[in-house]
């Protein structure tokens, strides 16, 4: 039987279809928040308004970028042994805010270039008997085809 694939973060991306963060939008002053805001306005200068869902763009332009070399803690569940990977700070393409996020496997901080144009995915953080639990994670978009 296979597995369930599911959010590890309920709510703050879709995974069915294009991959792509989940948001909302002040409906005062249209700033955006991510992760989703759904109690007030965090922009200091609005008096709030109703928040809306929204889905954020799915590709952006690396802003910054590390290599992560000691597992983080609970609650994330590391690989036993833990193989070090990217962290990349991408700034959204429409929204013009920067999102954090692992690099997808096989693409090493070597193959990263401040600039260079990222595309959202989704991909296992780890599994158990039952499920797969999936978590964004950012490419290079030229790694499949689409123009740099």
């Amino acid at each position: 039987m296979a597995k369930q694939r599911v959010p590890a973060i309920e709510g703050w991306f879709e995974h069915e279809g294009e991959a792509r963060l989940l948001g909302s939008r002040c409906g005062g002053c249209g700033t955006v928040f991510f992760p989703k805001e759904s109690a007030f306005c965090r922009n200091p200068s609005c008096e709030g308004g109703e928040m809306e869902e929204v889905p954020l763009s799915n590709r952006g332009r690396l802003w910054s970028f590390t290599n992560n070399c000691y597992p983080p803690p609970q609650p994330y569940v590391a690989a036993d042994p833990f193989v070090p990977y990217a962290v990349a700070a991408v700034e959204l393409e429409a929204e013009k805010m920067v999102v954090l996020g692992q690099v997808v496997p096989g693409v090493g901080v070597e193959e990263l270039e401040a600039g260079m144009e990222m595309e959202l995915v989704t991909d296992t953080l780890f599994e158990d008997d039952d499920n797969e639990y999936l978590v964004w994670k950012w490419r290079p978009a030229s790694a499949h085809g689409a123009a740099a």
